[in-house]
């Protein structure tokens, strides 16, 4: 049956600036879906990512290629032959199950076969800066249950000190963002491991983090940039110990569930994470809340305004409520 399909680009302020140890912006640009079929409508979101050599533009134009596809009703699993892994496929995917939902008179959760916790805790992210403004932004934030720490330039140990003075009892977690060298990583871990923090992301470029398997890990490392989607997930074995699940790498839900399935299958434990954007995105993450032990949906928190109807953010945690936005 015939869907019609459109897309647009959308940009969202950013609270300040986000800094990671690639760069900073100052807003989040994302793409959205709308599918429409039958008076019923689905709707879908992605972050196109440059490190993966993405831009809006040529999302977009990835997206609008498949408008005749969708007008002879195309489903989500010809979908997945259809598009690789990446934002494209995962605006086009959510907004399907969005839409199947609608048109069953029931949740994505309930059609996933899944089950949303009532309360969901998250992270919240500590940009990248110097020690004595992070140890300021953490000091703000000690009342929340998790920080992410952004970590990935020289002077590192000093800005992890910092921000564990300032929050000497919120639970950590880091995320290096590729910007850490082999020689400095056994004692990095080792002050992470002093530190108290729990995991440590990404600490080494995906394409040369042979070296974690030749290390103690005292603090579980977490695959990001090396693990996307189901395709070379198995490599990760031996040099990680958790992968960070994103619907913008897997290519959407469809993939992402495959994913956390494998993944526990093959022993690393999960986190569930997200790039800046708005609660349209968070939505169908949050299907993934029970099978992770760390959970990063904090994207909405660092806009100046979110979407209409977004997601009910307390005190670090994430409410398990159904959304108008998306899902039911």
């Amino acid at each position: 049956m015939t869907i019609h399909l459109s897309a647009a680009i959308e940009r969202f302020p950013i609270a300040g600036n986000f800094t990671i140890a690639r760069g900073s912006k100052s807003e989040a640009v994302v793409v959205t879906v709308r599918l429409e079929q039958d008076g019923h409508v689905g709707h879908g979101e992605c972050v196109p990512y440059a490190r993966y050599g993405e831009t809006p533009q040529s999302t977009l134009a990835a997206i609008e290629t498949l408008a005749p596809a969708f007008a002879a009703g195309m489903s989500r699993s010809e979908l997945q032959q259809v598009l690789p892994p990446g934002a494209a496929r995962n605006a086009l995917d959510c907004a399907l199950w969005d839409l199947e939902a609608k048109r069953a008179g029931a949740s994505v959760a309930v059609l996933a076969g899944t089950t949303l916790p009532q309360h969901i805790e998250t992270t919240f992210t500590i940009s990248l800066g110097t020690p004595d403004g992070m140890a300021e932004a953490a000091a703000k934030a000690a009342h929340l249950p998790l920080l992410k720490i952004k970590l990935g330039a020289p002077g590192d140990a000093e800005r992890l000190g910092a921000v564990r003075a300032a929050a000497p009892g919120t639970r950590l977690v880091v995320d290096a963002n590729e910007g850490w060298h082999p020689d400095d990583l056994p004692v990095l871990l080792d002050i992470c491991a002093h530190c108290r923090v729990e995991l440590v992301e990404q600490p080494l470029p995906a394409n040369a983090d042979q070296a974690l398997t030749e290390i103690d890990h005292p603090v579980p490392i977490c695959a990001d940039e090396s693990g996307h989607a189901l395709a070379g997930l198995e490599a990760l074995v031996g040099r990680y110990d958790a992968i960070n699940i994103k619907l913008d790498k897997t290519g959407g839900l469809t993939e992402a569930l495959a994913v956390a399935a494998r993944a526990e299958a093959l022993g690393l434990s999960i986190m569930v994470g997200c790039m800046v954007s708005t609660s349209l995105s968070m939505l169908p993450a949050r299907l993934l809340a029970a099978r992770a032990r760390w959970i990063d949906l904090d994207g909405p928190l660092l806009l100046e305004q979110d979407r209409p109807d977004g997601l009910a953010y307390e005190g670090g945690m994430i409410s398990g409520a159904a959304s108008p936005l998306w899902g039911g």
